[in-house]
């Protein structure tokens, strides 16, 4: 099954699922090896409200919404956890913004060199970061937010060698 098949089998699963009031429209999944990311619109709040009013209301209704779904949320995510074998966070937009209420931190593990180590023990001296693991996910971060155009080229096109793969001729039996 390639990436897309897996979000479809995802995203149709969790919809059948979730409670029909939790979020307006179809629901986001990002998925990787270790974790599914579930993310769901809530409605927006009224558009004449004034700014400071509209950031306290897209919190307010983010708050109740973490608090009121929490007990299902976590039944929801066990049975996701046993039958797809990945952690699942939750997440939900509002407004334009988007919270993550539960994420998966994995370690991983890398070979630097002394230049990078320097640069992230710039970054920790700096106070941009707690430690070399906070300074290299802020790299990473920051990549990722400038990137964002040719890392979705990129994963296009490994999605594109996974379909190719798949039609291709099978191993002997």
């Amino acid at each position: 099954m390639d990436a897309d098949e897996a979000v479809a089998q995802l995203r149709g699963w969790f919809t059948g699922r979730l409670p029909e009031d939790w979020f307006e429209g179809p629901l986001t999944i990002v998925l990787d090896r270790e974790e599914i990311a579930v993310l769901g619109a809530l409605p927006e709040p009224p558009a004449e409200s004034s700014d400071v009013e509209r950031a306290a209301m897209i919190d307010g209704l983010i708050r109740r919404f973490r608090e009121e779904t929490r007990e299902r949320r976590i039944e929801i995510a066990a049975e996701a956890e046993r039958k797809f074998r990945r952690k699942v966070s939750w997440g939900v937009t509002c407004g334009g913004e988007t919270v993550m209420f539960t994420t998966l931190s994995v370690p991983v593990m890398t070979r630097l060199r002394q230049s990078e180590r320097q640069v992230l023990d710039t970054l920790v001296a700096a106070g941009v970061a707690r430690s070399r693991s906070d300074a290299l996910a802020w790299c990473v971060r920051l990549v990722g937010k400038h990137t964002d155009t040719w890392l979705a080229d990129l994963r296009d096109a490994l999605q594109h060698v996974d379909r190719v793969r798949a039609a291709g001729p099978q191993g002997m039996d």
